[in-house]
C-alpha cells in the first residue's frame, strides 16, 4: 500500500503517523489493528446493522465490539470488506473515521437512515449524497464552515451507476447533517432546508465527508429514508426498527448498493494498476 499523507517511511517499513497506536496494537475505540483492516469499510451507524450485514458476506469474522462500535470483516464477491458501526452522531463517527484511517482503510461508505425533506422522496427510497450542509459540531471542530462536505467523485459516480444498474429507487443530491432531533425549532429548520432543495437529513455524513477529505480517505454516503417529509418522526422510526416494510427493504437495498459499489471500485482499482 502506498504511503498516505502524514505517514513516515523508514526503509521499506510504513511507520504510523503521529497519534497512531504502535503497529499491532488496537485503536482505542474501534479496537481494530492493521491486521484486521480491509481497503474498504462499510459504516452503518447502528451496530445491529452490522449483524444484519452478515448474511451478505462470506467468511465473516468478528473483530471487536466496544461501546457503540461493532466490527466484522468478510468477503463479498471476492473483495475483502470491513463493516464497522460508528454510533449515532458526528462525534463518534469522527472517531471511527480517524481510527480506521490509522489502520489503513482507504475507502469508507456510510449506510444510514435519514428523514426526507422533499415530498417526492419516498419511504425506503435511497438518497445518494453529493454534498452535505454542515450543521454538526464535529466537522466544524476540524475546519471552517466554508470548507465543503462532499464525497469522493469516483465513489459517488460508482454509487450512482450501480444504483441505476440494480434498478433501485434512489435520488442524488444534497443532505443536511445535524446534532439533535428535539430542538424547539425542528419544523422551521426542516422547512428552511426543504425550500433550498435539500433531500434529507442525517447526523453523521458531514463528519465523514469532512474528516475523510482532510485525511485523504475516499468516502461516500447512502441513506435509507425512514421518515417522510411532514410525517411523524417518532412513529415512523419505531415502525422501521422492527417491521418488514418499505424502510426495512430500503436497508437491504442500501447494503447491496454499498457492497456492489465496493466491487466496482475494486475493479476500477485493479484496471488502473
Amino acid at each position: 500500500m502506498a504511503p498516505r499523507e502524514g505517514d513516515e517511511v523508514m526503509g521499506d517499513e510504513l511507520q504510523p503517523r503521529e497519534g497512531q497506536c504502535p503497529r499491532g496494537q488496537p485503536q482505542p475505540h474501534v479496537r481494530c489493528t492493521r491486521k484486521d483492516a480491509a481497503r474498504y469499510a462499510i459504516l452503518p451507524g447502528d451496530w445491529a446493522r452490522v449483524d444484519r450485514m452478515r448474511e451478505f458476506l462470506d467468511d465473516v469474522q468478528d473483530i471487536a465490539f466496544n461501546r457503540e462500535m461493532k466490527s466484522i470483516v468478510g468477503s463479498y464477491r471476492g473483495v475483502r470488506v470491513m463493516c464497522v458501526s460508528t454510533g449515532m452522531g458526528g462525534a463518534s463517527t469522527g472517531i471511527a473515521v480517524e481510527e480506521l484511517h490509522n489502520v489503513g482503510v482507504e475507502c469508507m461508505i456510510r449506510i444510514g437512515s435519514c428523514g426526507a425533506l422533499q415530498p417526492e422522496v419516498g419511504m425506503g427510497d435511497l438518497v445518494v449524497l453529493s454534498g452535505v450542509v454542515r450543521d454538526d459540531g464535529a466537522s466544524r471542530a476540524y475546519v471552517g464552515e466554508n470548507y465543503p462536505a462532499v464525497p469522493d467523485t469516483d465513489v459517488l459516480m460508482a454509487e450512482v451507476q450501480t444504483a441505476r444498474e440494480l434498478g433501485l429507487p434512489f435520488h442524488v443530491g444534497l443532505g443536511r447533517s445535524h446534532d439533535s432531533f428535539y430542538t424547539d425549532r425542528e419544523e422551521d429548520i426542516d422547512r428552511y432546508w426543504h425550500d433550498r432543495g435539500v433531500l434529507g437529513a442525517d447526523m453523521e455524513t458531514s463528519a465523514l465527508f469532512t474528516i475523510g477529505r482532510l485525511r485523504r480517505v475516499r468516502c461516500g454516503s447512502i441513506l435509507n429514508v425512514v421518515s417522510l417529509y411532514g410525517g411523524d418522526l417518532a412513529s415512523e422510526i419505531n415502525a422501521y426498527t422492527g417491521a418488514e416494510d418499505k424502510a426495512a427493504q430500503g436497508e437491504r437495498n442500501e447494503i447491496t448498493l454499498a457492497l456492489e459499489t465496493v466491487v466496482r471500485l475494486e475493479h476500477y482499482r485493479k484496471a488502473g494498476e
